[in-house]
């Protein structure tokens, strides 16, 4: 009964990793982050103004809600560039009796049918640079970002900068 269960899960935590933006974060350990609280916008890109607008927005928020503030002319400096580009996804789907074509060998009478969609897919990459130096002390990368409806996108994004600002700053390891 418990095996069942879990199996019955499995399907479900699938589905729900494949919602949420897969999320990447690097930053150089020789930096001490502390000395690090006002940030200017170096550029921000992405498909349109908008979206520009977004990740501006949560990106400051984030920032903000971290300690640090906007300056004309920041410690560090920040960059962000969302793209977005489409990507053929194949699904392949089996009917009759076996599970389809030659399942486990034993050659069931099924067929197999495939479809080819096209998906949307957008990756987020947010980079921090020393505004002196110009040297990058942190980076993050989201990818999943988009999906095929405007209102579910601007939630993913939300999620993914929080994702990526959840241990921001780095703490020194000493």
């Amino acid at each position: 009964m418990i095996k069942k269960s879990l199996l019955a899960l499995v399907p479900l935590s699938v589905g729900v990793c494949i919602l949420m933006a897969a999320v990447v974060t690097d930053y150089d350990h020789s930096v001490d982050f502390s000395r690090y609280k006002t940030y200017s916008w170096l550029k921000v890109g992405a498909q349109d103004s908008i979206w520009e607008d977004r990740i501006r927005h949560a990106v400051d928020s984030e920032l903000v809600a971290k300690g640090w503030s906007l300056a004309p002319d920041g410690v560090a400096s920040v960059a962000a560039f969302g793209s977005a580009h489409t990507q053929p996804q194949i699904n392949t789907f089996y009917d009759g009796f076996g599970g389809g074509w030659r399942w486990r060998g034993f050659g069931g009478m099924g067929m197999a049918t495939s479809t080819v969609e096209t998906i949307p897919v957008g990756t987020l990459v947010l980079d921090i640079f020393d505004s002196q130096s110009k040297k990058l002390i942190w980076r993050a990368k989201a990818s999943e970002v988009m999906s095929e409806k405007p209102e579910k996108d601007e939630k993913k994004l939300e999620k993914a900068i929080l994702e990526m600002f959840k241990h921001f700053p780095p703490q020194v390891k000493g």
